[in-house]
């Protein structure tokens, strides 16, 4: 027990003693204390937005899906996270632009820029926060499963523990902090998570070995549908398109098109952004499916406990606590950002709508960061539902503000009332399917959803040009693009029907159909390879 409150300590020392040389003065800028003076470099922008999006639903939420659902649950992460790259390209790009010429800090400020309307930037700001805070939940939620399941530290006490931490650094030091610790827990979350792979493998006799007696007992785990036989055709397609809407919309991730150096460093980062999704994914899920060896009665939210139960029980005191810090680290990587993120739209969105004095420093969000923790440690004393199920519902509260940013930046001409009218009828479509009014039939809410969004916007839109004899709408170039259309290619390629419910055959205990996903992303990235090359020629 000593040894593993030493490796913990010793890690929160760290990530405090990186953010305090990190920090940022108090009395700083916005754009300083927010967007690290917009100088991000290709090496720490890629790691803080994949730290910053690789959270405690990457490690303890894929790893229990893996337990529940084996391998089916690995191409909808590892595939279909990493085309959302492509995002970075049509939005990313933009978005950057938009944002150094006007000076801008926050999301909903790119909103208000593009449409001229502070009451629908508010609405922007509003949901951002409101779908924002069940996320960052998730966080403390694992913090607390990990701290209990290795050094027996009541969960709710280990969910403050973590948040204090965040907290701290966060509060000090803004963004630069904020990245360049990510930039340590993210490298440090992938090795550890190779680590504990590699741990139960060789405890298990290897990973073929291992495969091949969790396939004996446990066969459904390697096909589709999956463990539970949820993943049908039309929830798979559902996951793929979530991922590519909601993922942009991620208020911390969004926030980071504006910190970048400049176009190249965000097209450096969409090539490598399929690899690492691929690799980084792949981890978890496999300690999940192979955890099933030795803890096979785990259901529900229990399999959220997977990874912290499995590496406790094969593994030293030491290496125990260092696979469970990596998981520390996933989940401080992205609250942190979420904190940092949400505390600027309040100072610069929510708070000056509400009749409050437009900021010039940094020092009303850091007292929002504090009421946030708290919000987050609240919803997290009792969790209701399993990781995988609280992200699901709050992602496509976020991907209802897709149309809207994407419309904003194409189109020539953009009326406040269409995105208003869109955002309110998503969102209202999305209650009604939690509410249960209305069944999703084959597919997940999102699309229904997605739906709705989209057309109220464009309906809205084309009845306002109609009035006004002027029903024209110029198609962004990229529509144009022959790379475009191969990417949707790839796209419509990666709803395989003709391999649902086939196993094998496997390749060192992985099915082959796993290995078709590999080859699509590596495909997707030589095709956006092309595409960078004809925009820049």
């Amino acid at each position: 027990m000593t040894v593993k409150i030493s490796v913990l300590v010793g890690y929160f020392l760290l990530v405090l003693l990186i953010g305090f040389i990190a920090r940022t003065r108090w009395r700083s800028t916005p754009a300083t204390y927010f967007l690290a003076d917009r100088k991000l470099g290709t090496l720490v922008l890629l790691g803080t937005m994949v730290a910053t999006n690789f959270s405690a639903f990457t490690v303890f939420g894929t790893s229990g899906a893996g337990y529940r659902d084996g391998f089916a649950f690995f191409p909808i992460m590892g595939f279909g996270t990493g085309f959302m790259a492509l995002s970075f390209w049509v939005l990313g790009r933009k978005i950057w632009e938009k944002g150094r010429e006007a000076g801008l800090v926050t999301p909903p400020e790119l909103v208000r820029h593009l449409y001229g309307s502070p009451g629908l930037s508010f609405l922007f700001a509003l949901v951002m926060i409101v779908f924002t805070i069940p996320y960052l939940a998730l966080q403390p939620m694992a913090a607390g499963y990990s701290l209990e399941a290795l050094v027996g530290l009541p969960y709710f006490q280990g969910c403050l523990l973590v948040t204090g931490i965040i907290v701290l650094y966060t509060l000090r030091g803004g963004l630069r902090a904020v990245a360049w610790t990510d930039l340590f827990q993210g490298t440090f979350m992938f090795l550890l998570l190779l680590a504990s792979l590699v741990l139960l493998v060789s405890h298990y006799g290897g990973y073929e070995a291992a495969s091949s007696k969790v396939q004996g007992m446990w066969p459904q785990l390697f096909s589709r549908p999956g463990g539970q036989g949820r993943y049908t055709l039309g929830v798979w397609f559902s996951f793929m398109l979530l991922w590519f809407f909601c993922d942009p919309m991620f208020p911390q991730l969004f926030q980071r098109f504006y910190t970048a150096q400049g176009p190249r460093t965000l097209a450096k980062i969409m090539l490598l952004y399929p690899l690492v999704c691929t690799v980084v994914f792949f981890l978890p899920i496999s300690v999940g499916i192979l955890g099933r060896i030795s803890h096979p009665d785990l259901a529900g939210k229990a399999a959220d406990r997977i990874l912290p139960l499995v590496l406790t029980q094969i593994s030293g005191d030491f290496m125990a606590a260092m696979v469970i810090a990596a998981g520390l680290a996933a989940l401080m990587s992205t609250m942190d950002s979420q904190l940092l993120t949400l505390s600027s739209i309040f100072t610069r969105d929510i708070l000056p709508a509400m009749g409050g004095k437009d900021q010039e420093t940094s020092a009303a969000g850091r007292f929002f960061v504090l009421f946030l923790s708290l919000a987050g440690l609240a919803l997290a004393y009792d969790p209701p539902a399993t990781i995988l199920q609280i992200a699901t519902q709050t992602f496509t509260g976020l991907a209802v503000l897709f149309p809207t940013v994407l419309f904003g930046l194409y189109f020539q001409r953009v009326f406040p009332v269409a995105a208003v009218l869109s955002i309110l009828a998503g969102e209202g479509a999305l209650v009604c399917f939690y509410l249960k009014w209305i069944s999703p039939g084959p597919f997940l809410p999102v699309i229904w959803v997605m739906l709705v969004t989209f057309g109220v916007y464009l309906s809205a839109h084309g009845l306002i040009l109609w009035k006004e004899g002027s029903l024209t709408m110029r198609r962004p170039g990229w529509l144009s693009d022959p790379y475009f259309y191969a990417l949707s290619a790839i796209f419509i390629l990666a709803m395989d029907f003709w391999a649902w419910e086939r196993e094998g055959p496997f390749v060192f205990g992985v099915p082959i159909w796993v290995g078709y996903f590999v080859c699509l992303s590596a495909f997707q990235t030589l095709v956006m390879v092309f595409l960078v090359r004809r925009v820049r020629g």
